[in-house]
């Protein structure tokens, strides 16, 4: 679904480059009865190009590169690349959409080489590449994954023996820091050595990075287990594996931890999976999979200690999914912040505790654990919307 195979996404440009689609299979049987109110097909053929195109009452339909699409005339006048109609400086649009007449329609369509002609009403021209339209279009973004990654458990990480990367070389070039995030975006999770243990340079390592995002914990800080805050956390209390700021409406996205000092036993790490445990709960249950990716729930976060005085609350299911293309890009799974369930139904509320069991199965299975201890001087990033984890 989501974790298509590198292979696969290359065969895939693979075939938009050679845009393998032949005209003459219109004139099958069993192709010819998917438009049974087509009239007229314009057909295009030569060496290096086969498309054809038709021009409904409501909408323009192009086959070309293995894919079908339909685009709506007002999308079409919409979405128009010309100097009038879009700032190429800005990259944003300067027409004003509210203005396009509802039940626009082209007075005439041409196909020049790769690129198609839309003449409206009032001789305004838009120009489309081919190439540009399956890109955009609803059908090619369908097949298209936005975030490619490798789904692993505790085998499938360890034997890829992903390497960390140096803290000189991801501070100072640019192919540490490709490396690091090579890793990073395909497993969720990479590590970086060498660290000098402060908190200067552990902000300097995260900079790199990205933006540094101002939240209710302040900019970069300390927790330890002196109860400081109003979070398991800052317990010496065991943690369940789970995921962060689930009671942020916007869950944060990149967590990066160093350990500066470490005295005494415990302090291990475990990171899971979260995307391959849904992937299990697909394909065993994928009924369940929709409940989870459909059912809302808050969480919420509660702090009164000192003067610390906050109260948050996140609404969201625990599985996030693209709705054009059903690609999971976020979990939102922590029992601790799971606040009151009231936003579900009694005749549903029992199936999804049974979805939440399975997938919580999932993530508790041994084989999928991969632990790790952190040590002063080593920093270890998280995509915090797919890596579960837990300290113990």
């Amino acid at each position: 679904m989501w974790c298509r195979r590198l292979s696969h996404l290359q065969s895939r440009l693979q075939d938009l480059l050679r845009g393998r689609v032949t005209c003459w299979a219109l004139q099958q049987p069993s192709f010819k009865s998917l438009f049974p109110l087509a009239i007229h097909w314009h057909h295009t053929a030569s060496k290096s190009l086969n498309c054809v195109w038709q021009q409904h009452e409501d909408h323009f339909e192009l086959q070309y590169a293995n894919t079908v699409m339909r685009f709506d005339y007002v999308w079409l006048r919409d979405h128009c690349l010309s100097a009038s109609c879009y700032n190429s400086k800005t990259h944003q649009r300067s027409l004003d959409t509210a203005s396009v007449d509802l039940c626009i329609q082209p007075k005439t369509i041409r196909l020049d080489e790769t690129t198609l002609f839309f003449t409206w009403p009032d001789g305004h021209v838009t120009r489309y590449d081919l190439d540009w339209l399956v890109k955009n279009s609803y059908e090619g973004q369908k097949q298209k994954v936005i975030q490619p990654r490798i789904l692993w458990n505790a085998e499938i990480y360890q034997q890829a023996q992903v390497p960390s990367v140096d803290f000189q070389s991801f501070l100072e070039t640019k192919e540490g820091l490709k490396n690091f995030l090579q890793n990073f975006l395909l497993y969720g999770i990479a590590f970086v050595e060498n660290v000098p243990p402060t908190q200067e340079h552990t902000e300097k390592l995260a900079e790199r990075i990205s933006l540094i995002r101002e939240t209710i914990y302040g900019r970069m800080w300390y927790f330890t287990s002196d109860f400081s805050r109003g979070d398991t956390a800052y317990t010496k209390l065991a943690l369940d594996r789970h995921t962060d700021t689930t009671y942020f409406q916007e869950p944060c996205g990149i967590q990066v931890f160093h350990c500066l000092k470490h005295e005494g036993t415990g302090g291990r790490t475990l990171l899971v999976d979260g995307f391959y445990a849904a992937e299990q709960v697909l394909q065993k249950a994928p009924e369940e999979f929709e409940l989870l990716s459909k059912v809302p729930l808050k969480h919420e976060y509660i702090e009164n200690v000192g003067e610390c005085h906050n109260h948050m609350i996140g609404v969201g299911p625990v599985l996030n999914i693209y709705p054009w293309n059903k690609e999971l890009y976020m979990i939102r799974y922590n029992n601790y912040d799971r606040a009151v369930i009231n936003t579900v139904p009694y005749d549903v509320v029992h199936r999804w505790y049974t979805a939440h069991r399975t997938l919580t199965i999932e993530l508790r299975k041994p084989e999928n654990e991969f632990w790790v201890k952190l040590k002063p001087g080593r920093v270890g990033a998280k995509l915090e919307r797919c890596q579960v984890s837990s300290l113990y």
